[in-house]
């Protein structure tokens, strides 16, 4: 919206006879309303013989004339009829003063007062100046192709210097989203909203010239949608919209097609391939191995390499490096669920075990906390230093302890790696409520008590049959406290659920750790030995050996399927959008 106010300034001119005055400073009145162009002298004058005249200056545009002791509203010019007005009751006094109502922008333009008496006579000019804020965008909506740097229009036209225009606000008006701000006669890019630090700017040079264009850069999906540029100064404020639309896919995000494409068609391919050669007996292992082994890797490195094209496109750092750590680490878990593993013999068979679960929980531990920390410097690295430095301690706690996981003394180790993750999140991210500190000792408690538990179940006769039920019970009530811990410390961060999801998977992997260096596979059917050993050890091998095979199926296909189908969909949709 338009808001024009008028200044009105008074160049004095002061003639040989009569001294014609008007005020000494501007007079500020609002498009529309009444101002009064002042003229006056100081000494009484006879209205006879007294003739007082406004004109516009340089034209012969009569806006108002007092002669023979009234007005002549009859020889006004006809835009002026009805709007201008003497104070004829104050015109006795040397008061020649003119009232023009319904002020226009046309009436932009200097005016002469004109007095002449029967024996002198003076004039003054009065300049009536628009003080306006006109702020302009661009009528067509702006488009562009993802990837691409784009000018969203701006333009300040006002009587105000832009070095004192007070603010300038960028925002995107879905989610009220601030873009950019400048203030102060300086421009502030950590006000900005994450999705936009580090893409936005103005052009400096251009900023003089009222040119509060905004710049930006790499253009993603996201970015579609209406900004409005707002301007304050004066007390005034008005804005302008622009729009950006009709977002194409860039380069990259073919890359990511083509490699979702790649992974999907990939898994199924070799699954079919890997089933029909084992239902032939003639079919050599080490091409079952060879086709088991592409099964794993070829697909989850098409899926490793599309996050990182959608990443570089998109720019979310935290999902595409926890989602990059999680396609380059499947591998090794879907490893140790290999059917073939145990055929495996000699140098192969010993390189495999080598990346076994707890090296995977280690690696992806660092990456995750590392994001987190990140997170962390980026939001507070100018406002809390204390916080960062806090939380980096804690962070390189989290590193150190995974480096020393894999050797000896398990149990110690891993309460402490669980220790300093719960701190490091709780000096990282925002605590609820004090009461989430009982969940999290609980939590504890649990993980510290499960791997102690077949230990309890060799002295206490009672639990000789019932230790695994209570082991699943423990297990299950963990999980399900350290998701509610993890809902609630996350519910103020944009993505809750997602870090939830990734943080549990982290669980799952701890628990298998667990499992794996606290319960050997013969502990597990321990509860039977003394009676049916043999057969009970046979039943839980093929029972263990088919759970294999289902990690195996869903994680080398079914998982790989999803993710590339929901990729590619989010991908199309907000193209479409």
């Amino acid at each position: 919206m338009d808001i024009k106010c008028i200044y009105v300034s008074v160049l004095l001119v002061v003639a040989d006879g009569l001294d014609v005055r008007g005020p000494s400073g501007p007079l500020v009145v609002p498009l529309g309303s009444s101002v009064v162009l002042p003229c006056y002298v100081d000494e009484l004058l006879l209205t006879e013989g007294l003739e007082v005249e406004w004109r516009r200056t340089g034209s012969e545009s009569l806006v108002h004339l007092f002669l023979d002791g009234k007005s002549q509203a009859q020889k006004q010019q006809q835009d002026y009829q009805d709007r201008a007005h003497f104070f004829t009751d104050q015109i006795h006094h040397g008061n020649f003063s003119l009232r023009l109502d319904n002020l226009r922008a046309e009436d932009e333009g200097q005016y002469t007062c004109a007095v002449y008496s029967q024996q002198d006579s003076g004039e003054t000019v009065v300049e009536i100046k628009i003080e306006r804020l006109l702020v302009s965008g661009s009528d067509a909506s702006v488009s562009a192709s993802v990837g691409e740097d784009v000018t969203l229009n701006c333009f300040v036209d006002s009587h105000i210097a832009p070095e004192h225009i007070e603010q300038i606000l960028w925002k995107k008006t879905d989610g009220n989203i601030q873009v950019l701000l400048y203030q102060n006669n300086q421009a502030l890019p950590n006000s900005s909203d994450e999705r936009y630090r580090d893409r936005v700017g103005f052009f400096t040079a251009e900023i003089p010239k009222g040119n509060f264009s905004l710049r930006l850069k790499s253009v993603r999906t996201e970015d579609k949608g209406v900004y409005v540029c707002q301007v304050f100064a004066g007390g005034l404020s008005a804005s302008a919209t622009v729009e950006l639309e009709r977002l194409g896919l860039s380069s990259l995000h073919i890359a990511v097609l083509i490699f979702c494409f790649v992974a999907g068609s990939g898994a199924v391919l070799l699954l079919c391939c890997l089933i029909y050669y084992r239902s032939k007996n003639t079919v050599t292992s080490s091409t079952i191995w060879n086709l088991q082994l592409s099964l794993i890797f070829f697909p989850n490195f098409c899926l490793f390499f599309a996050f990182v094209f959608w990443g570089l496109t998109e720019g979310f750092l935290h999902e595409t490096i926890t989602c990059c750590a999680l396609y380059i680490l499947r591998p090794v878990m879907l490893i140790t669920a290999l059917p073939c593993l145990k055929y495996l013999q000699g140098n192969v068979k010993t390189w495999i075990r080598f990346f076994k679960i707890t090296r995977e929980f280690s690696v992806f531990t660092i990456i995750l906390h590392s994001v987190i920390f990140t997170n962390v410097w980026r939001r507070h690295g100018h406002a809390n230093f204390a916080l960062c430095i806090i939380s980096g301690i804690f962070f390189g706690f989290v590193v150190l302890v995974c480096v020393f996981l894999n050797g000896g003394l398990f149990p110690l180790y891993s309460f402490l790696l669980s220790f300093f993750q719960l701190f490091h999140l709780l000096f990282s991210l925002e605590l609820p409520s004090p009461a989430f500190l009982i969940v999290a000792f609980v939590q504890q408690i649990l993980l510290i008590y499960i791997p102690f538990l077949p230990l309890v179940e060799a002295k206490v006769k009672f639990l000789c049959q019932r230790w695994i039920t209570l082991l699943w019970i423990t297990t299950l009530l963990h999980i399900v406290l350290q998701i509610y811990f993890y809902l609630g410390i996350f519910q103020k961060e944009n993505e809750s659920v997602e870090w939830t999801c990734v943080i549990s998977f982290l669980e799952v992997l701890r628990m298998m750790v667990v499992f794996e260096n606290s319960m050997p596979e013969e502990v597990l059917f321990s509860g039977q030995r003394q009676q049916h050993q043999t057969e009970t050890n046979q039943q839980g091998s093929k029972k263990l050996h088919l759970c294999h095979e289902i990690m195996y199926m869903f994680g080398a296909v079914v998982l790989v399927l999803l993710s590339s189908v929901t990729l590619t969909a989010e991908l199309i949709l907000k193209a479409r959008e």
